[in-house]
């Protein structure tokens, strides 16, 4: 088959990417938000805080992710740093959807779905062009990495 004897390519060490993402969280933290966060742009993901709801806590939980803009939504690939499982963020999302996204040019209240069909084609193909490797670390995972869609909430007001 095509790609089968393609070589996956080399990431870093798992402690490696757990302790990137946590230093950039902090690096958010410690400057009151100055730093951390960067627009999508047409040939480059961006950064953005998302805020969930625990599914057993029922606490807030921050994590940040890379994010591409696909019209008024946002785009994001849950792959725990293309590690095994889930990540935490994704299934909060799938306990409780509602969420809040800060971006560099502020905050977003977004609702959360799994993208399949031809928005899931359409998607990962966007995410392809940025990343030639990206099939190359989805196969390092034994499960379908989530294309997650978050659209705008639109508030109801009384």
């Amino acid at each position: 088959m095509p790609g089968e004897s393609e070589q996956a390519p080399r990431l870093q060490p798992r402690w490696f990417i757990v302790l990137f993402w946590k230093a950039h969280r902090a690096l958010f933290r410690v400057t009151g938000g100055r730093f951390g966060l960067w627009p999508a742009r047409a040939q480059r993901w961006g950064a953005m805080r998302l805020t969930t709801i625990g599914r057993r806590s029922g606490q807030e939980r921050s994590v940040m992710l890379g994010y591409l803009e696909d019209g008024p939504n946002l785009a994001a690939l849950a792959m725990n740093g293309w590690g095994q499982g889930e990540p935490a963020w994704w299934l909060n999302l799938q306990a409780h959807p509602q969420a809040r996204a800060q971006l560099a040019d502020g905050t977003r209240e977004v609702v959360a779905h799994a993208a399949t069909g031809a928005e899931r084609a359409r998607l990962s193909d966007l995410w392809r062009s940025l990343d030639k490797d990206l099939d190359g670390y989805a196969r390092l995972r034994s499960t379908e990495t989530a294309v997650v869609v978050f659209e705008p909430r639109i508030s109801v007001e009384g």
